[in-house]
């Protein structure tokens, strides 16, 4: 949609005031009758060669490193609505060694995938203690034990990734 340059001298003036893309969205609808969505304004103003404000706000500062002691969660929505356990413990080369397994781990691939996660299933240590496994939507691998607060053998995990990779390259996935 084209606007004439008394409308876009508006918008000008909104920009200048401080709105952002949906306040300009609004007044547009509101003030000039022009229905446009959302994407359509932005590419409006990419036209004109205008920035709109909301995309001046100072970028978040990076969050600093975890600690090795530390234990990494996921990140992203939170509540009762999310599809992927919050506090489920990322797997990470810094965590402490814990005592050495024997070996006989045992990873299963889910048919219907765990919701958010783009691949999910079962891994069964060698001291039998289970934990759901998944890859979310960063491709990061995760695991959440069924029993709270355990930690899998070193030994254990690289085995464990070994065969899930095995199992995901069967598959196609790999």
């Amino acid at each position: 949609m084209n606007l004439n340059d008394e409308q876009q001298q508006k918008v000008r003036e909104w920009l200048d005031a401080g709105l952002s893309v949906a306040d300009v969205q609004t007044k547009l609808a509101d003030e000039l009758d022009v229905s446009m969505t959302y994407m359509e304004v932005r590419f409006l103003l990419d036209d004109l060669r205008l920035a709109p404000q909301d995309e001046d706000e100072p970028e978040p500062e990076p969050e600093p490193e975890p600690e090795p002691e530390t234990e990494a969660v996921a990140p992203g929505p939170t509540g009762a609505d999310d599809p992927i356990d919050a506090d489920a413990e990322l797997i990470s080369d810094n965590e402490p060694p814990a005592p050495a397994g024997e070996g006989n781990v045992t990873v299963s691939v889910d048919q219907v995938v765990r919701p958010g996660a783009l691949a999910s299933g079962k891994v069964t240590f060698s001291d039998g203690k289970i934990a759901e496994w998944y890859f979310d939507q960063f491709g990061r691998l995760g695991l959440t034990p069924e029993e709270e607060g355990y930690k899998p053998p070193e030994a254990d995990l690289m085995i464990f990734q070994t065969k899930l990779q095995e199992e995901l390259a069967r598959m196609g996935m790999g």
